[in-house]
């Protein structure tokens, strides 16, 4: 799929602090009805009722419409305060993309499908130019947990795994093993997730339900719901998640 790319230029960035170079990709959505409103920010036409300017690299209408604001060497205000790895200025090491979405405030809907097949070629090319690890595809969600909640549970990072961007948990028969010792041991839960990324400052319950907003979403459409509570799956979908870093990891 070609990928027509409308640029405009944002004012709203600065450099790339000594000199890093873009290692993660961070995915948001909006919440806005449409993308008149985030365009208004990133552009300065429409101010914020916080006071804050912000940015994006990126942002993909519904109908796969994609708009570039700030160059990729460039460094976009998109990610806040957020961590992951022990790296406290995410967007410093990071492209930024946003998807219009209405989120909880204007209806969280399923993302389209031609928003989807835009940004798997748009992150395709990214992840290209910039060598970007699989397990550094990220929501903001990841990376500001119990302070942000998107892309949230309905964007289908499986399809995006399957192309190539990002990762989803392959459980093998030795994971399961692993998951049990995880699941006896609220320490060593947390500990596995830490190790896969998350901030060690935040509590178990919080880590756990933002993990699942990646890597389980049945977690939040159940009946109930479980999310913030562990099961059989969350622990073996990070086991495999850990072994799968392990195996890439240089």
């Amino acid at each position: 799929m070609s990928l027509n790319i409308t640029r405009k230029d944002s004012t709203h960035h600065g450099e790339r602090a000594n000199g890093a170079q873009p290692s993660f990709l961070i995915i948001h959505f909006t919440e806005s009805k449409d993308g008149t409103e985030p365009d208004g920010y990133f552009m300065a036409t429409i101010p914020r009722a916080d006071g804050a300017r912000v940015s994006a690299h990126y942002m993909i209408e519904t109908d796969g419409t994609t708009t570039q604001y700030v160059d990729e060497t460039r460094r976009a205000w998109h990610a806040g305060v957020s961590e992951w790895e022990g790296v406290s200025d995410i967007n410093t090491h990071s492209i930024g993309i946003e998807l219009v979405n209405g989120g909880p405030t204007y209806g969280y809907t399923d993302f389209a499908d031609a928003q989807i097949k835009a940004l798997i070629t748009l992150t395709q090319g990214i992840i290209g130019r910039h060598n970007i690890p699989a397990h550094h595809v990220l929501g903001h969600s990841d990376v500001a947990p119990g302070r942000k909640i998107d892309p949230d549970y309905k964007f289908p990072w499986k399809k995006l795994a399957d192309a190539g961007v990002g990762v989803w948990p392959q459980p093998i028969q030795s994971d399961f093993n692993e998951a049990a010792a995880l699941l006896q041991d609220d320490v060593k839960l947390k500990q596995a997730l830490v190790t896969y990324g998350y901030n060690p400052a935040l509590d178990l319950p919080v880590l756990v339900t933002e993990f699942q907003r990646h890597f389980q979403p049945e977690a939040f459409t159940a009946t109930p719901p479980f999310a913030g509570k562990a099961n059989d799956e969350t622990a073996l979908r990070l086991a495999a998640l850990l072994r799968q870093k392990l195996a890439i990891k240089p």
